[in-house]
């Protein structure tokens, strides 16, 4: 065999090869945690418990593109038209009692990718500073991960949003930049935050959700002992 007939090396600056099977798409499913249940929006469902969890908090929509809403009607309308749609899809933040106390979606969809996003959160009153609120995200990406098995989960806010850059930073995704003039929200102009989590993260980041879910990391009155952004930091 002649020099010039060996096989040739692939460089390395093309990237590493990965499996280029696409990612399902998410789906109408339950997901359960110690604190509460993530499920598919449904209007009828869920309309009313919603509207009783975010009525008289209107900063609840500071940063979102739509609300607030004037009144239950027009709330419930929207939720309707919101629990049509596959992308973003749409889930239901669930208490214990079962009523539905917030909303998240999987959204900006790429199977081919296998790159999704999570976004339009919307969490009620009920719901914000709680286990659950925490728990919820944990089964999100545990859901996307393990079970659709993306690659590539990503967190995008309004560079202004200081407590959504926060809990992204809290939740175990990591800071990537600023998309400046990246939309227009509400006649304003938004320059875009963006965060992301990999699949090769993910093993660290669902241990430390888990460590800091479980029922001995709070004491008797429900205080945390230790933080889950000092559990991903370490």
């Amino acid at each position: 065999m002649t020099p010039m007939s060996q096989p040739q090396a692939e460089p390395d600056e093309f990237g590493p090869r990965v499996d280029p099977t696409p990612a399902p798409r998410p789906g109408p499913v339950t997901l359960t945690g110690r604190y509460g249940t993530v499920v598919r929006l449904d209007a009828a469902r869920h309309g009313g418990d919603l509207w009783e969890a975010v009525r008289g908090n209107d900063s609840i929509w500071n940063y979102l593109p739509y609300g607030p809403f004037a009144d239950k009607g027009a709330f419930t309308t929207w939720v309707g038209e919101r629990a049509r749609l596959q992308d973003p899809f749409y889930y239901a933040v669930l208490g214990p009692d079962g009523r539905a106390v917030g909303v998240a979606t999987l959204m900006e969809i790429r199977p081919a990718m296998r790159v999704i996003e999570v976004g339009h959160i919307m969490y009620g009153t009920p719901l914000q500073r709680t286990p659950l609120a925490t728990e919820a995200q944990y089964l999100l990406a545990r859901y996307i991960f393990e079970t659709l098995g993306y690659r590539r989960y990503e967190w995008k806010c309004n560079a202004h949003n200081e407590p959504s850059r926060r809990a992204a930073l809290r939740f175990g995704f990591t800071f990537e930049g600023v998309f400046r003039q990246h939309m227009i929200v509400k006649g304003r102009n938004r320059d875009t935050a963006w965060y992301s989590m990999l699949d090769s993260e993910w093993p660290a980041r669902k241990a430390a959700f888990e460590r800091w879910l479980a029922p001995e990391n709070f004491d008797a009155s429900g205080r945390q002992r230790t933080s889950l952004g000092e559990l991903n930091s370490a």
